[in-house]
């Protein structure tokens, strides 16, 4: 009975390495900059770059830059559309040679934020049609997102974050992803904050675990679009 229970802990245990990606149990970091900035009273530009590892400060994942501009509704309410591209290693391990797959993105979202006792809420719809390269090979998707994010003031300085986001294939394999994230914030200055969070992200037959080290700098650039007054 005994061997055959160890034969079958043994069974289990190499199921269970074959089922895991490469670099599945490897803490990896996400490091990333956000702005969104006011050029009108209606209108900002929104931009992000973001430097991701599967490992926490080696191994190149993936590189995202994007950018777009935001139409403000009225406060709550926020229209952007925008562009993207994606620059991704998708191994784990490094080969002599190996090409990364390039991709060129469009976006059209929309997010409608409300506030319940002392929690913030954001909700964000995002579609995004995706134009991707990988060597040999080209495909175009398109995918839909929905994000619901929870903000809770602790002081003035002090914050917390959460989301929950879940993309959907708008083709073949509905479930694409699903990111689950929890951060402390610090407000460093009233445009400037900063974050450092973990993030899950679960894929049809993965998880990844994932530090995220983000800053967010939002200044104002309205003053740079008035003309300057000239002395009477």
């Amino acid at each position: 009975m005994i061997k055959k229970l160890t034969a079958l802990f043994i069974l289990l245990g190499t199921l269970t390495a074959n089922a895991q990606q490469p670099g599945e149990d490897e803490m990896g970091a996400w490091y990333m900059y956000f702005g969104t900035n006011k050029i009108s009273e209606r209108l900002s530009i929104h931009t992000e770059a973001q430097f991701r590892f599967y490992e926490t400060t080696s191994n190149f994942n993936q590189m995202l830059l994007r950018t777009g501009l935001n139409y403000h509704i009225d406060p709550n309410a926020i229209a952007t559309g925008g562009y993207a591209f994606i620059d991704t290693d998708n191994n784990f391990y490094e080969f002599e040679g190996e090409i990364n797959s390039k991709e060129h993105r469009i976006f059209e979202q929309f997010i409608l934020k409300n506030k319940v006792w002392e929690f913030l809420f954001e909700h964000r719809y995002r579609l995004e049609q995706r134009f991707l390269d990988f060597g040999e090979t080209t495909d175009t998707q398109h995918r839909a997102r929905y994000r619901i994010q929870m903000t809770l003031p602790l002081t003035n300085t002090f914050f917390l974050n959460f989301y929950d986001e879940l993309f959907i294939n708008l083709q073949d394999n509905l479930f694409g992803q699903n990111r689950l994230y929890g951060a402390v914030g610090v407000n460093v200055t009233e445009n400037t904050s900063v974050q450092l969070g973990y993030l899950r992200n679960q894929f049809a037959n993965a998880v990844y675990d994932r530090l995220q080290l983000a800053i967010f700098y939002n200044p104002d650039l309205r003053g740079l679009f008035k003309g300057k007054k000239t002395d009477q």
